[in-house]
């Protein structure tokens, strides 16, 4: 008992109160979405019920009707009324009621002959009435049925397919709610480890990259008051040092937006050309130790989309990075505009995408290509173009690889809405 208390107390410290809100919000739209389904399905079964026996009754009527018309007895006792018209005499059933025969219905077919039927009403019952000639063609023969017994019968169904309809859909409702909520709580929480994480790591993150500035800023400032011959080289490279800690801490509080998909920030106007050399020039150095050549080139100076600077900022650094590490000397970055949208195209000389990696390329863990030389490359974890494709996304874009070309390595563009 104590385990499964220790279980459930675990469940719960997973899932925060919002969590719980979002996890009965969603059971209650599947619940209410099966709940649906299974009436559509219900109505459409008692429709077709209710369309079965109705003519199954129109079938019996007929067939009794014509099987009648051959007695010459208005009394044969089986509860049909027949009214005979033979040599100018007209003889009823007994206990015929008000509005029967149809006397003329018997004149139209004495004089024209064919078969007329239809339906007669008084004092709350229908009958069909079906008035033809014998076979001999001497006697006028009028039958007519009592439709109110059928018409009860098909009252009592319909009551009875509404009574079973709202059970069913109650107890649908009941227990698909219940099923819901068990078989999307394991989703729930891992969903909120995940989100816990994140925000776990980000927030141990958070202290040693504050201590760094700090420290960064510091040495700064000792840098600058003791006056030395390499002094504007090293204030420099401090001055990098800072500015490289503020971007992560920016990037931290990206990604704790990026992991809750609740969390929104708010887009502004931002440079694509401006934001694509920044990052560039951060991984110019990189580029370098590893001789291959990164350049970029755009079709203007201002490319405008919204969209958050540390989130576009993520996005080239993932690209480029992604294509350093399969280049045999060159990556090229362009920025041009076509149509309503700016296209970010970045192209290695390496060997390209696989025929069998190209549709899974933007998944996570998904390894987009084989490296090109040595064992001195840092491991990969298939993130890269994840992340890439998640960035896109959440900017209203999309990322794609273009056809390969033989001989030319690979490219990988994106494209972002203009602003």
């Amino acid at each position: 008992m104590a385990k499964l208390w220790k279980k459930r107390s675990t469940s719960g410290q997973s899932m925060s109160k919002r969590d719980r809100a979002d996890l009965r919000r969603a059971a209650l739209r599947l619940a209410l979405q099966f709940t649906a389904l299974i009436v559509v399905v219900f109505i459409a079964v008692g429709a077709l019920l209710y369309f079965i026996v109705s003519t199954s009754q129109s079938e019996s009527n007929q067939r009794t009707l014509i099987d009648a018309g051959h007695s010459l007895s208005t009394d044969d006792g089986s509860g049909v009324l027949m009214a005979i018209y033979a040599g100018g005499r007209l003889q009823v059933s007994r206990d015929m009621p008000a509005g029967l025969p149809d006397t003329d219905a018997i004149s139209q077919v004495a004089t024209e002959g064919g078969v007329v039927q239809n339906q007669v009403s008084n004092d709350g019952h229908t009958y069909t009435v079906r008035t033809a000639k014998d076979e001999d063609g001497d006697r006028v023969i009028q039958v007519a049925i009592d439709q109110r017994e059928n018409q009860e019968e098909l009252q009592r169904l319909l009551l009875a397919l509404v009574i079973a309809g709202v059970v069913a859909s109650a107890a649908a409702g009941v227990i698909s709610a219940l099923m819901a909520r068990r078989s999307m709580r394991p989703l729930a929480e891992a969903l909120a480890l995940q989100r816990r994480f994140v925000a776990d790591a980000s927030h141990e993150l958070r202290t040693p990259l504050t201590l760094l500035s700090t420290r960064a800023q510091l040495l700064k400032r000792t840098l600058h008051n003791a006056p030395s011959g390499d002094g504007p080289a090293t204030s420099a490279a401090v001055d990098e040092i800072v500015q490289d800690s503020r971007m992560l801490s920016e990037i931290l509080e990206d990604l704790l937006i990026a992991a809750d998909p609740r969390e929104t920030t708010e887009q502004q106007p931002l440079n694509l050309v401006e934001a694509g050399t920044n990052a560039i020039a951060a991984l110019q150095a990189d580029a370098a130790g590893r001789g291959i050549a990164l350049t970029i080139t755009s079709s203007q100076a201002t490319i405008t989309v919204a969209g958050t600077a540390v989130s576009i900022h993520r996005l080239f650094t993932a690209l480029v990075s992604n294509a350093l590490d399969h280049a045999e000397s060159a990556v090229k970055v362009t920025i041009a505009v076509q149509a309503k949208d700016a296209v970010v195209t970045v192209t290695d000389d390496g060997p390209g995408f696989g025929s069998e990696i190209s549709d899974r390329a933007f998944e996570r863990f998904a390894s987009s290509r084989e490296k090109t030389s040595g064992d001195e490359q840092p491991r990969h974890y298939g993130l890269g173009l994840a992340l890439v494709a998640d960035v896109a996304a959440r900017h209203g874009g999309s990322v794609s690889i273009e056809p390969a070309v033989p001989g030319s390595g690979a490219t990988v563009s994106v494209r972002f809405p203009l602003a």
